[in-house]
């Protein structure tokens, strides 16, 4: 049933509604409280100076309002409390006027100062019942908390709940029904009440969840791919062309890839890589694999700068072997894509890397056998999906240079195989991190000098304020200024952000990689996969807008060869969560402690917000929910009890689409 079908919602509520993405009964039931006041109404004589309370009060006369400003009004009246007059007074709640009319017992909840006998309201409330439970939804769109509540006690007298926990789980952990846990949570009559169907939801969700992910598993370990036929030699071959010795977890991972490629079973596999692990090369000996079965690659990267940046080192990497690469982004003249096309469609070109261009429809290969995507995260499961399926049944590796606990990863990512790597190359010295306040800046600035004097380079961030570019654009300008002044115009200063055209860019960053520029000052775009191995300093500006995972990934611009590095975080605010950056190098014990301090905001900024659509769980808070629903979904798939359950049996037939 539509929303707009509802009692009690007009044009007006329905438009609002739908802001929400609220289109239906369904939407609305699901659109959960997040917090609950509990109706406490006391006598006021009991209520200490100044003390939050709640209290019941009569109207004696008719409100005033003034408006202070713009969008600052002040509503004044009085009112009688066990006999004791107050003088009330409620900020920015001019339209109540009109319902506080003389002798209406009204709820004000604020504080109390006996001294004036005033009674500042941070909220007026109308016909609770004491000792009752309100629920609080989130509020936007100007709907009142108020209007929820009405529209919940009507949606409820529908029947529209549907049961997805299987019959025999919510036996085995004496769950309420999904009709009384629905009512419970949008009226509940006991905090008891609340809890069992708080629990009874967040179970649901992360078992259909887990459900989904256990089941794509189930379908791709056993999804036929290429069986190609290699000589296992080739890893010798690949490794002893390099110059340099692969990393422990680097073998382990070109093992893992050679058993995936050469067996019947299709590729489905994530390589989880600190910033400056390695991960390329591997992604890179399952390319020459792939070609020595006589199968073309693709490499789909986010940006132009990495996958011109991907295109360089791979090609000089690979061009012992005599492989063909090549290289497609939508700002190519329309004659040089012609000839890229061209020559991925008969086969002459063996490898292909660029940006979501690939994934146009004019792009066709002669035998495409394996799909390369990095920072898969940047690109919608469509866009994924789009690239692979130019395919008949080619294998996938994706690539993420964002590290997430391992024990979140193996559940978040469970449809994948996952190969991690953590051990850095030789050579690499650790950076030294430091966090300054900004009245140390000069200490930075010396630094800064120190190493420009050693002919090194210099990343300064600014961060994105609440994405506002104009807000981004003055700050990073504002840097500028500031140290062409430091530095008495002496040094090449440039500037990078989001708003600049692609070519612009490109230009700027090519200068930098030359050292033609000194100094790079940027917004987040310089955030993942740009290496310019002569950079050695990266300072960020109010470095705690910034989650400590995001750092990390800003701090692994440097440190890219032999030569010392440091990174200096500017922050007057939260310290001590910046410090952990003091403490330790490692992108996975740095990602374990943001998750335990910012919770699954950016694991959502990993796997792709509309892969884990919870309306209710957590993935930090829930996580121990998360880990059962596991284990009771393999369960039930491994006994295929799913096959007797409508639901699920619709669920799989559809599940293709978070893939």
């Amino acid at each position: 049933m539509e929303i707009k079908n509802l009692k009690g919602v007009g044009t007006q509520l329905e438009r609002k509604l739908n802001n929400l993405n609220i289109y239906t009964i369904q939407d609305l039931l699901e659109n959960y409280p997040y917090r609950y006041n509990y109706i406490n109404i006391v006598n006021i004589n009991d209520v200490k100076e100044n003390e939050n309370c709640m209290i019941k009060a009569t109207i004696v006369d008719a409100g005033r309002v003034q408006y202070i400003k713009r969008n600052f009004n002040r509503l004044s009246f009085r009112a009688v409390s066990d006999n004791v007059i107050l003088n009330v007074t409620i900020f920015n709640r001019a339209f109540l006027k009109q319902s506080l009319t003389i002798g209406k017992e009204i709820i004000l909840i604020g504080k109390y100062n006996k001294m004036k006998s005033s009674f500042v309201a941070s909220d007026i409330k109308f016909n609770l019942k004491n000792n009752s439970i309100e629920p609080v939804y989130h509020l936007v769109e100007g709907i009142k908390n108020n209007q929820v509540i009405k529209l919940m006690d009507e949606v409820l007298k529908y029947d529209y709940i549907y049961d997805i926990v299987p019959e025999e789980l919510t036996s085995k952990y004496n769950f309420v029904s999904k009709k009384e846990a629905i009512k419970f949570i949008h009226k509940p009559e006991t905090m008891e009440d609340a809890k069992k169907a708080i629990v009874r939801l967040k179970y649901e969700e992360l078992f259909n969840f887990m459900f989904k992910i256990n089941y794509l598993k189930k379908i791709n370990n056993k999804a036929i791919g290429i069986k190609r036929k290699v000589n296992e030699n080739s890893k010798g071959d690949f490794m002893n062309g390099l110059p340099f010795t692969l990393t422990k977890d680097q073998v382990t991972t070109i093992d893992d890839i050679y058993k995936d490629l050469t067996d019947e079973f299709r590729m489905n596999r994530l390589v989880l890589g600190d910033v400056g692990s390695g991960k390329t090369i591997v992604a890179t000996y399952a390319i020459y694999l792939n070609y020595l079965s006589g199968y073309q690659s693709a490499l789909m990267a986010p940006t132009e700068i990495l996958a011109e940046q991907h295109y360089k080192s791979i090609s000089k990497t690979l061009e012992k072997f005599n492989i063909k690469v090549s290289f497609l982004t939508g700002s190519m003249k329309k004659k040089d894509k012609n000839i890229v096309l061209e020559g991925l469609k008969n086969g002459e070109i063996n490898l292909i890397i660029g940006t979501h261009a690939l994934i146009g429809d004019g792009v066709e290969f002669k035998n495409l056998g394996l799909v390369v995507t990095d920072e898969q995260h940047r690109f919608g499961v469509g866009q994924r999906n789009t690239l692979r399926d130019k395919g008949i049944t080619p294998d996938v590796l994706y690539l993420s240079a964002t590290p997430i606990p391992r024990t979140y990863a193996l559940t978040i990512y469970g449809d994948l195989d996952i190969s991690i790597i953590k051990t850095k190359p030789q050579g690499r010295k650790e950076i030294i991190t430091k966090v300054e306040s900004e009245n140390n800046i000069k200490d930075v600035l010396y630094k800064m000098l120190e190493e420009l004097k050693n002919n090194h380079q210099i990343y300064v961030v600014s961060p994105l304020i609440e994405n506002n570019e104009e807000l981004d654009l003055k700050s990073v300008f504002d840097l500028k200024e500031k140290l062409d002044i430091a530095f008495q115009n002496k040094v090449s200063v440039g500037v990078l952000h989001g708003k600049l055209k692609q070519n612009e860019k490109d230009k700027i960053m090519e200068a930098f990689k030359n050292g033609d520029i000194k100094i790079l000052i940027s917004t987040t775009v310089i955030e993942v996969g740009i290496d310019v191995p002569n950079s050695t300093m990266m300072v960020i500006y109010n470095a705690e807008r910034f989650g400590l995972a995001t750092l990390h990934q800003l701090r692994g611009r440097v440190g890219r060869n032999e030569l010392q590095s440091y990174c200096y975080l500017i922050s007057n605010k939260e310290v001590d969560r910046l410090k952990v950056l003091e403490e330790s190098n490692d992108g996975f014990y740095i990602s374990e402690k943001d998750f335990q301090m910012r919770g699954q905001g950016d694991l959502f900024g990993v796997k792709q917000s509309g892969d884990m659509p919870f309306k209710i769980a957590n993935l930090k808070d829930d996580y121990q929910i998360l880990l059962q629903a596991k284990l009771d979904s393999s369960e039930y798939i491994e006994k295929e009890l799913y096959l007797n359950n409508s639901y699920y049996k619709n669920l799989i037939d559809n599940i293709s689409f978070i893939n």
